[in-house]
């Protein structure tokens, strides 16, 4: 493999862990299910799940929706900052371990930092594309989360 190739493989695994934020912003739960549809997606303490409906279900039912100005699904007031991609790539598989911080502001809310923590992601390549196939998510801290998530992330063990 070519340091060209290295590089347009590692920019292509970027673009994924930042469409992932960009979709769970934009509330587009469905297109988080679609974008993980391959992996395996857990945490420490919590089950893992895998499929496409699974993975929607389970962010539509676990994090809050604000409505949107015209109504419709709404977006949860965040923004999913993903820092620090660290991305070793092997042939068609590769690993990449990241930091993550979920920033809310809503009109009850004030801008503030909700969860901090850090993504391990392992991804593999075929004649489409690079794709997830492990995601776990290792919360680190966390803020005020009653904006944000219908449930209580410590059940799960987190900090």
């Amino acid at each position: 493999m070519t340091s060209i190739e290295r590089v347009a493989d590692q920019l292509a695994i970027t673009e994924l862990l930042y469409r992932y934020a960009e979709l769970i912003d934009a509330g587009d739960f469905d297109g988080v299910g679609q974008l993980l549809a391959r992996c395996t997606v857990g945490g420490p303490g919590s089950p893992t799940i895998t499929g496409a409906a699974a993975i929607a279900q389970l962010y539509a039912t676990t994090t809050r929706r604000y409505p949107g100005p015209a109504g419709g699904v709404g977006t949860p007031r965040t923004r999913h900052l993903v820092l620090n991609p660290i991305i070793d790539v092997a042939d068609r598989m590769a690993s990449a371990r990241s930091t993550f911080c979920v920033v809310q502001g809503t009109d009850t809310v004030p801008l503030q930092p909700v969860v901090v923590g850090r993504y391990y992601d392992t991804f593999e390549r075929d004649e489409a594309g690079w794709f997830f196939v492990t995601r776990r998510m290792d919360v680190e801290f966390l803020g005020d989360t009653s904006g944000h998530l219908l449930i209580d992330p410590r059940r799960f063990g987190s900090r």
